[in-house]
């Protein structure tokens, strides 16, 4: 197995916070010392494990906060 390698530059904030103690958040973060991107997935209370997420570029990023600003919810 192949280790993943991350670094958080940002913690831009969490969305919710399940019953499993994990967090749903927003984060800047470099996948195995590439260009970091921005990426939304749950993680454990110190960051030591994660579930599946998506990553997003900032142009990405920008395109859904303008489709979500367009959403009745």
């Amino acid at each position: 197995n192949m280790e993943l390698k991350y670094e958080i530059y940002k913690e831009c904030g969490s969305l919710c916070k399940p019953n499993n103690g994990w967090t749903k958040e927003l984060n800047l973060i470099s996948w195995n010392s590439r260009e970091p991107v921005y990426d939304i997935r749950a993680w454990s209370e110190n960051h030591e494990k994660m579930g599946k997420g998506v990553t997003l570029t900032a142009g990405e990023l920008k395109a859904l906060k303008e489709l979500l600003n367009g959403m009745e919810l």
